[in-house]
């Protein structure tokens, strides 16, 4: 069976990231998120997408049990067949609304 693939930012969306980057700590894994990934993972290929240094990810991976749903690790923003990401603004081709959209815009964790 071929899956699509969706690249997952991790940050914001796997882990209880608030926006205080530091780089030596990556954040506890959010509550529900290996749920998340066993259901995904059962129709789509899994990429994390994230420019933390990518053993440290693999290990954080590791150590929360997460990493038998992910096929790779990713810093670029390859093709996929959608993207899941807490900084992120969809286009609906209209740029008005778009910048509107830019203008109010707040990452989950600032609402």
């Amino acid at each position: 069976m071929f899956k699509k693939t969706l690249l997952i930012d991790l940050d914001g969306v796997l882990n209880q990231y608030k926006g205080d980057f530091n780089k030596d700590i990556i954040p506890p894994v959010l509550n529900g998120a290996k749920e998340f990934l066993n259901k995904i993972s059962q129709k789509y290929d899994i990429k994390i997408f994230t420019t933390r240094n990518k053993l440290k990810t693999v290990k954080w991976l590791i150590e929360n049990e997460l990493d038998i749903f992910i096929i790779d690790i990713t810093d670029k923003k390859e093709l996929a067949w959608a993207y899941i990401d807490d900084r992120c603004i969809q286009f609906r081709g209209d740029f008005k609304q778009l910048i509107h959209d830019l203008e109010i815009f707040k990452p989950w964790y600032h609402n």
